[in-house]
This record gives structure tokens, C-alpha cells and sequence, in this order.
């Protein structure tokens, strides 16, 4: 007859229920995959059938009681590991979104923005648009197949039972400043072309006090604007590209691999 210990069985629980924990929790925020129109079923059993494949292969988990508190607390770490491991790639995708933010303000549409109740005056329509614009490039890239692998990487790397908080914590926090930066250096050549045609028309109101210039001015500012986010497509796919393989890198250097 055939007969388990409570401790067996714990076990054999922990073995799926640890990496589980982790993957849900990467998956909760990482770009497409955490996206409010994906079902929370479809997050869960994928999470879970990734679980489940690499079980095997894992390194030995921590024997404790899934019924303790200690269980508690490592499911916990566990979702925050997960958690900070996909918010490099969430700081990555916010940057197409900080971006269309940028050349908002410079094409004269904060008014447009504040006044907008769909979004609340938060989220411009441009970067709505550069965010799906973003997060296909990250899917056509594979980055999500990439950011699973190193998820599924950390294990190895940084097992199950390893201190949140002998993590670089610090590389995380500087990702913040990385998002400000990369973002303005993707909008910079449409800022510079909307500071120049903001120049023109100051000049013009200098020249020709009796010129309606607002009326002139705020059509010609926006057509502008609109060119350039035209013309910032040309070479938006390569630049962004380079910020997707840096995030990648860093996210796989937060569990200790080798750059």
C-alpha cells in the first residue's frame, strides 16, 4: 500500500508551487503577457505549465511545511523576485509612452491631454499609439520568449531559498533614470525641429506685432509635430531594438549572470 508523509507531500507541492510563484509574479507586470486583456486564467495556466515543465530541472527547493508561515514568506519572495525581475521590461516598454508624452507637450497638446476624460489627463494619444507601437516590436523581436528564458534562468541562477535582498537592488532603482534618458534621446530630434519652429514664430510675432500668430502658430506647430513623428519612425525600429537587448541584459544581470 502505497503511503506519504506530510513532508513528502510538501515536497512534492513546493516542487511546482515555488517556480510557480515566481513566474506568476513576472508575469503580472512583463509587457503583452500582463496586459489587462490577457485573462488572469491564461496568465495562471501558463504560469503554471511553465512550472510544471521545468520542475524536473530545478535545482533542490527548500524543504518547508506549505503550511507554515516560513512557506508564506518564501511564496511572497518568490512573487517579488518575479515582480522585479519583469519591471526592467516594463520600465523598457513606459519608455515609448514617456516618449509620445514628450513630443506631446512640444506639438501643443496639453490642453488636448488635461481635457481628454478617457484618459484623465494622464496618457496622450501619441503615446498610446508608440506603446502598441512598442510592445509589437518587443513581440516581433521575441523579447518575450527571451524575458520567459530568463525567468525560467533565475532558478539556476539565484534558487529558490536566496535572500530578495541580496539582490542588486540598486541596478533597479538607476533602470528609473535609464527610462528618462532613453526616452529623451529617442524624442530629441523632434524636440529640437519643434524648438526651431517655436523660434520662427517668436521671431515672427517680434516682426510682425499685428500677425495673429496663435491662430498661425498652433496649426503649424501641430502639422510639425506630426511630421516629425512621422519621420522618428524611420529610425525608431533599430534604436529601440538596442533598448529592448539593454533591458534583456539587465534583467539578466540582476540574478547574477554573466553580461
Amino acid at each position: 500500500m502505497l503511503s506519504l508523509t506530510s513532508v513528502q507531500i510538501s515536497a512534492f507541492i513546493g516542487t511546482f508551487w515555488w517556480p510557480f510563484c515566481r513566474i506568476m509574479g513576472a508575469f503580472m507586470v512583463m509587457p503583452f503577457l500582463g496586459s489587462n486583456f490577457i485573462p488572469v486564467t491564461v496568465r495562471v495556466l501558463l504560469a503554471f505549465s511553465i512550472s510544471a515543465l521545468i520542475a524536473p530541472i530545478l535545482p533542490p527547493v527548500p524543504q518547508v511545511d506549505v503550511l507554515s508561515l516560513l512557506a508564506l514568506v518564501l511564496a511572497l519572495e518568490q512573487l517579488l523576485i518575479g515582480f522585479m525581475l519583469a519591471l526592467f521590461l516594463s520600465i523598457m516598454i513606459h519608455v515609448m509612452t514617456l516618449l509620445g508624452a514628450m513630443m506631446s507637450m512640444q506639438m501643443g497638446l496639453s490642453m488636448a491631454v488635461m481635457n481628454d476624460p478617457s484618459s484623465g489627463g494622464s496618457n496622450p494619444i501619441i503615446g498610446l499609439w508608440l506603446l502598441l507601437y512598442g510592445t509589437l516590436l518587443f513581440l516581433a523581436l521575441d523579447g518575450h520568449l527571451v524575458a520567459i528564458g530568463v525567468v525560467v534562468d533565475s532558478f539556476r541562477l539565484w534558487p529558490i531559498g536566496s535572500s530578495v535582498f541580496d539582490l542588486p537592488l540598486m541596478g533597479l532603482v538607476g533602470r528609473f533614470s535609464w527610462l528618462f534618458a532613453a526616452a529623451f534621446m529617442l524624442a530629441l530630434p523632434a524636440i529640437l525641429a519643434m524648438l526651431v519652429v517655436n523660434i520662427t514664430f517668436g521671431v515672427l510675432s517680434r516682426a510682425a506685432p499685428s500677425l495673429n500668430v496663435f491662430a498661425l502658430g498652433f496649426p503649424m506647430s501641430m502639422l510639425m509635430g506630426l511630421l516629425c513623428v512621422f519621420f522618428s519612425f524611420s529610425g525608431l525600429p533599430n534604436r529601440y531594438s538596442d533598448l529592448c537587448l539593454d533591458a534583456l541584459s539587465s534583467m539578466y544581470q540582476f540574478i547574477g549572470g554573466s553580461p
